[in-house]
């Protein structure tokens, strides 16, 4: 297995997906080394995890799995070093090397742009199946610009050379085939699992958000959306939505967690349009503070671009959450009790969050709903599908010779 992140070392999804698909598919029997990029702490007791570098976890030098519009200018200095994404990826592929030199895996998994060349070495010069698993493409990171051709050059290259391609959503496989003129024959949907957090070791600590609280109890509605303050997001359209439904239901207070380079832009639209006192901006968040935002809140929007599936949905809509959605988002495929619009229609959206607010028995709907949705989606499935695609290529192989 070849990923960028694991938590707690994660800077979004990826890392999170990556952790509870292998958790699965250590429980159907697979043996897995996962080769991470930095120097790594990770102790599980269901896989190895192997160093690439000594280089200290990539995401706290702004290097993460989602960061690709600084791949050959943004430097970490290390050890009287510096060193790029490309420079920390030629020696990610070096030890893939090396390590493919002693041990012969059934199959070798990656995930992302960031590890498709390792792959791809590892089938040109070992002769071992490459699966590559797409989470995001570089068409959802860049919005309408297509991103950066460096990064679209990799993945189109990766996803050429791959025995078999994994698609987190029917729109990613859709992306795959339009824009890289992959045969659709030879890509598997496989929607991310959600897994139940252990509740029993969380206690929603109200404390911490007294203000809200005490909005709540004077008749406010809390809406919050979680993730990086990209173009990808589509949060400026989100910003002008709230100042629409605001001036309907001025009883609203919207949560912006997360960080990233929009956050200036986002607090000056704020300001702008009037609304920078029901606005309120988190930073970045991870775990109990994380659930924290979820339980205080009412609504959680997911206003994307383009979101190959979305995992925060789910732990929103776990910690009772009504849901509106992007049609753009893959998550939506899989859920059937929410609110979708176009990311672009600021109209809808705003009436949405107006009705949800004002109609009790509209959000018991959508709450209810929900929860009998996201409760079927399992790590377990997806851990199937990937071991029937490995069958898939390990017996395409043994033809062959």
């Amino acid at each position: 297995m070849l990923g960028w992140e694991l938590p707690p070392h994660n800077s979004g999804g990826l890392g999170v997906a990556c952790l509870n698909l292998s958790k699965s598919l250590a429980k159907l029997g697979a043996d897995i080394d996962f080769v991470v990029p930095y120097e790594s702490d990770h102790h599980f007791n269901f896989m190895n995890v192997l160093s690439a570098t000594n280089i200290d976890p990539l995401h706290q030098y702004g290097c993460s799995s989602y960061d690709s519009d600084g791949v050959s200018d943004r430097r970490i200095c290390h050890g009287g070093k510096s060193y790029s994404i490309r420079d920390i990826q030629h020696d990610y592929c070096l030890f893939v090397e090396q390590y493919l030199m002693e041990y012969k895996p059934d199959v070798v998994h990656a995930h992302d742009w960031l590890t498709y060349e390792a792959g791809i070495l590892a089938k040109k010069n070992f002769g071992i199946p490459f699966v590559a698993h797409v989470h995001a493409t570089e068409f959802d990171r860049g919005g309408a610009s297509g991103g950066n051709p460096l990064i679209r050059q990799i993945e189109y290259e990766g996803l050429v050379w791959a025995d078999r391609i994994v698609a987190v959503s029917q729109a990613t496989k859709n992306i795959i085939v339009e824009k890289y003129g992959i045969p659709p024959e030879k890509i598997d949907v496989a929607y991310n699992g959600f897994t139940m957090p252990k509740d029993d070791d969380y206690r929603y600590d109200g404390s911490s958000y007294q203000y809200l609280e005490n909005l709540k109890k004077q008749g406010y509605t809390v809406v919050s959306t979680v993730g990086r303050f990209t173009l990808q997001k589509g949060l400026i359209h989100m910003m002008r939505a709230a100042s629409r439904a605001l001036s309907v239901h001025p009883k609203m207070v919207f949560l912006f967690a997360g960080d990233g380079e929009e956050k200036d832009e986002l607090m000056r639209t704020s300001a702008e349009l009037g609304i920078s006192q029901n606005v309120i901006f988190t930073g970045f968040i991870r775990g109990k503070q994380l659930r924290d935002i979820y339980s205080i809140s009412d609504i959680f929007v997911m206003s994307s671009v383009s979101e190959p599936f979305g995992l925060t949905a789910l732990e929103a809509a776990h910690h009772g959450n009504a849901l509106i959605i992007t049609k753009q988002s893959g998550v939506g495929e899989v859920l059937r009790s929410i609110v979708r619009y176009d990311f672009w229609d600021e109209d809808k959206l705003a009436d949405a969050l107006v009705n949800i607010a004002e109609s009790p028995a509209l959000t018991n709907i959508l709450r209810d709903g929900i929860k009998h949705e996201y409760a079927r989606i399992s790590w377990d499935d997806v851990a199937e599908k990937c071991i029937q695609v490995y069958d898939e290529v390990s017996k395409h192989k043994r033809n062959m010779f």
